[in-house]
């Protein structure tokens, strides 16, 4: 395929994508345009279902049967690409057009080495030998930043960590040399510093490599670090495109400027987010003024500092046996080998407020969560609620049950899809034995729903009915029919889009002002974190090596870590 530099590497002109169903035809996409010059990278973002991850379908070539292109036109190098079916476009895909996807563990084979991963790709698209298509895949793992590449070629994905794959998602998407990158979500899910190492590597091999990329993403903030250039869109169409720092500085659609509002501040914290509405300029907080929002976060903080902790957190470990066999350790005469995940934890949760938990993957927040919740039992040290032990084996630790909930990351993954969702939402209290008729189990169901600002009429449906952010709103409803007085939120918005996180932190607020709920929040979003939480702690190799109030923490960590973590967050309202 012909390259030249003074023409863009993709041009897309009047895209549009329709599916036929029993209803009609819907049109996905409508009228999208846009040009990628080579070595720069064009940022998509916008609401879930507004067409991002369908325009990189479409240039890619992978939308399926009842979807199609209904008209306008894909061009690589100024030749149409939309027209290929087939083996033609085969011969596209990872020659001239790479593929970075959200989660690396779906596009990785677990009994494949990295090796043979790299290796097949490269012999797959380039006409060179076993031995030089090895060279190639040391150069391209060091390339992305790999350490050691001679030995991680020889190891298994399961041996790497989230970060690392990624980076070899990105390695295997460059394999060909291709002039295009299309990646979608490749940041998801991944705490701070990883993400920073993650966009650190994809700016470089783009500057590089001078080649184009297309980075579809809901984070603002990756975004802001990554991009050359924004599109925004909204409902399969193109709302505004321009330079980065012009479109979320001086944003011109009034859609633009609720997103850019919607996003929770590292720096600062307002009592509610506003939800972006089409057609309508939004004020900085839909409830409050911001003066009288932080007034009210201030005042309430100060209100419990008076209060007497709900949880107390004591001396709390927790180790894992990685140890071979008994007969495999007593053959080869190997030691025992225990990781300790949590070590020595201390911290107390006020009645009525929000503590969160940050850290980096395996820092060991989840693990204390599960403790905490009663899901994993501790080494050592205890867990007091409200006086009482959670671990301690009496009449009054079976009665705590009912007292506490758990919602966690995935709602999709939590919500067995068999079932609807009023039966979902109706175990906890059939389980803890809460109702003592059926009719009672179906209003305590409905009345959680409408706490949840959804329609009792819902129960009757199932969970793939319902959108990511909904499904959040359904696993709430489901940790509140219990009329529990404690939460543990464990990464609840991490895959959710701007405006849907902001609903969702909405209600988790408006539900602790009113039923004065007492929620564990972790999460790798120090935004969200600074947004919700009233006192934080965080965490490193299972320790807890900062803790205070929130601001105190966050606007002048002590801690050399904290000062790392601060330091990566991705913020769309700072220069990159």
């Amino acid at each position: 395929m012909s390259t030249s530099d003074n023409k863009p590497v993709l041009s897309v002109r009047d895209l549009s994508v329709e599916f036929d169903t029993h209803r009609g035809t819907v049109r996905v996409l409508d009228g999208v345009s846009f040009d990628i010059a080579p070595g720069e990278i064009l940022g998509v973002v916008g609401e879930s279902g507004a067409g991002k991850s369908m325009t990189g379908a479409a240039v890619i070539g992978l939308i399926d049967p009842p979807g199609r292109i209904a008209s306008g036109s894909v061009e690589l190098h100024g030749e149409r690409i939309d027209t290929l079916r087939g083996e033609d476009m085969r011969r596209i895909r990872g020659r001239h057009i790479g593929s970075v996807f959200q989660d690396p563990l779906t596009s990785l084979n677990p009994v494949y080495t990295i090796g043979r991963h790299l290796v097949e790709t490269i012999r797959t698209h380039l006409p060179v030998t076993e031995q030089e298509a090895r060279r190639r895949a040391l150069a391209l793992l060091a390339d992305v930043e790999i350490p050691d590449p001679a030995t991680r070629l020889d190891q298994y994905p399961h041996q790497f960590s989230g970060g690392m794959r990624q980076r070899v998602a990105i390695a295997l998407a460059l394999c060909a040399e291709p002039e295009l990158l299309i990646a979608d979500e490749p940041t998801t899910a991944l705490d701070v510093s990883v993400q920073a190492q993650v966009i650190r590597v994809f700016r470089r091999v783009c500057r590089e490599r001078g080649t184009a990329a297309m980075l579809i993403t809901h984070d603002m903030g990756v975004i802001a670090q990554a991009a050359d250039r924004v599109m925004v869109m909204y409902r399969g169409r193109v709302l505004e495109t321009g330079p980065v720092r012009e479109v979320l500085d001086h944003p011109r659609e009034p859609y633009t400027r609720a997103l850019m509002a919607a996003i929770p501040s590292v720096h600062r914290r307002l009592h509610r987010l506003p939800v972006p509405e089409i057609g309508a300029d939004i004020a900085t907080d839909a409830a409050l003024p911001p003066a009288v929002a932080e007034a009210a976060v201030k005042e309430s903080g100060a209100a419990a500092a008076l209060a007497a902790p709900l949880i107390q957190v004591q001396g709390l470990a927790r180790e894992f046996d990685l140890s071979a066999g008994w007969l495999v350790r007593t053959l080869a005469r190997q030691p025992k080998k225990v990781l300790r995940a949590v070590d020595d934890v201390h911290f107390d949760i006020v009645r009525g407020t929000t503590f969160g938990l940050v850290g980096e993957s395996g820092s060991g927040k989840s693990t204390v969560a599960r403790m905490i919740a009663g899901l994993t039992k501790p080494t050592a040290g205890r867990v007091l609620f409200d006086g009482i032990d959670r671990w301690g084996g009496t009449a009054e630790t079976a009665a705590l049950r009912r007292r506490f909930q758990m919602i966690f990351q995935h709602p999709y993954a939590s919500l067995n899809p068999r079932w609807r969702v009023d039966r979902l939402i109706a175990e906890p209290v059939e389980v803890l034995g809460l109702a003592g008729s059926t009719e009672e189990t179906a209003a305590r169901v409905a009345e959680a729903l409408r706490r949840v600002r959804m329609s009792p009429d819902d129960g009757r449906k199932y969970p793939h009915q319902f959108s990511g952010g909904q499904r959040q709103r359904i696993a709430i409803a489901r940790a509140l029919a219990s009329q529990p007085e404690f939460i543990v939120c464990d990464e609840p918005t991490s895959s959710l889009d701007v405006s849907v996180q902001a609903q969702v932190l909405n209600l988790m607020r408006d539900l602790q002002d009113e039923f004065g709920l007492t929620y564990l929040l972790i999460s790798h979003n120090l935004a969200v974190i600074r947004h919700m939480c009233d006192h934080v702690g965080v965490m490193q190799r299972g320790r807890l090596v900062e803790q205070g109030d929130a601001e105190v923490v966050l606007d002048a960590p002590q801690h050399a870590y904290t000062r790392e973590l601060m330091a990566a967050v991705p913020d769309p309202r700072q220069r990159a």
